[in-house]
């Protein structure tokens, strides 16, 4: 394994920082300190025509999201669900907004960033649901927005794919028809003495990091293998949308991703897997220290 040097610098920086591990941190503590660094992490925005926030009816009342037009464009685009990342406990619509804004502005796509609720307040599966209540609204009311009546698509980062992923499957069940899940460095399974965890705990998202928000997110007695939680642990996976599975090599997360990859494909799921050399987790959102982060949104 070798780190891209970007990538090193970037973790030297970090440690010279001497920020505390999130698992040393509550909720809030964790919220208050790593949002703004979330936000500024980000580097170069690119522009959009519009960008509008609005409150969907969510199962567990108002539910917030941020709607991103491309310049220029008119009616009938493409849309796409966005679930942040953060662990199921930190991110907001602010965390990716220019993650969201570029990609808009990249892929001629409407973006729909949801602000679902976070644990530990709202624990599993109301973040689920909140993505999966987002996306039904898209499907069913997106035209309203510009879309494209059944072009639709989900997607995410970590925690964030781990949602896209669990709404693939269930919209695979309900008759929801998707035309891609994105999953970008997915949380997919509770399993954290996979190779690639021993081999990159260090650089993260380390096992207490993930205890962490595992413990969080599922609760006092919650079920850790529950696959509407754990997708990798779902008893079959085929039918889901076609999938476009993002993994980095320096990504504790990265076997969990490879294995779902490979799993989608075994069960005759389209789907096309990139993995990062030298790269760590959700390294495009990192565009201010890294330039691969840009060439990876453009895939």
């Amino acid at each position: 394994m070798t780190v891209d040097p970007q990538v090193a610098r970037f973790l030297e920086i970090c440690a010279a920082r001497e920020a505390f591990p999130v698992s040393d941190l509550t909720p809030e503590e964790a919220r208050e300190r790593l949002h703004p660094a979330y936000a500024d992490q980000f580097g170069q925005v690119d522009p959009v025509g519009s960008v509008v926030d609005l409150v969907l009816p969510g199962p567990g009342g108002s539910l917030p999201v941020r709607v991103y037009t491309p310049e220029g464009e008119g009616q009938g685009l493409p849309l796409f669900v966005y679930c942040h990342g953060g662990g199921w406990v930190i991110g907001d619509l602010d965390t990716h907004d220019g993650l969201c804004r570029t990609m808009a502005a990249r892929s001629g796509c409407i973006v729909v960033s949801v602000d679902y609720r976070l644990a530990p307040e709202h624990r599993f599966p109301a973040a689920l649901e909140d993505a999966w209540a987002a996306t039904v609204w898209c499907a069913e009311r997106g035209e309203a927005l510009g879309a494209a009546p059944g072009e639709i698509a989900v997607g995410g980062d970590s925690a964030g794919a781990n949602l896209a992923a669990g709404v693939a499957l269930r919209a695979r069940d309900f008759g929801l028809d998707l035309q891609l899940q994105l999953l970008a460095f997915p949380v997919l399974d509770s399993d954290l003495t996979r190779p690639s965890y021993r081999e990159h705990d260090a650089i993260g998202p380390s096992v207490a990091a993930m205890r962490w928000f595992w413990a969080h997110y599922l609760g006092p007695g919650g079920d850790a293998t529950d696959p509407r939680a754990t997708p990798l642990r779902a008893p079959d996976v085929s039918g889901v949308a076609p999938a476009l599975v993002l993994t980095a090599e320096c990504d504790t997360l990265r076997d969990e991703g490879d294995a779902y990859a490979a799993r989608l494909a075994a069960a005759g799921v389209e789907v096309e897997h990139r993995c990062y050399p030298g790269q760590i987790h959700c390294f495009y959102r990192l565009g201010a220290s890294i330039d691969a982060a840009s060439a990876c949104i453009d895939d």
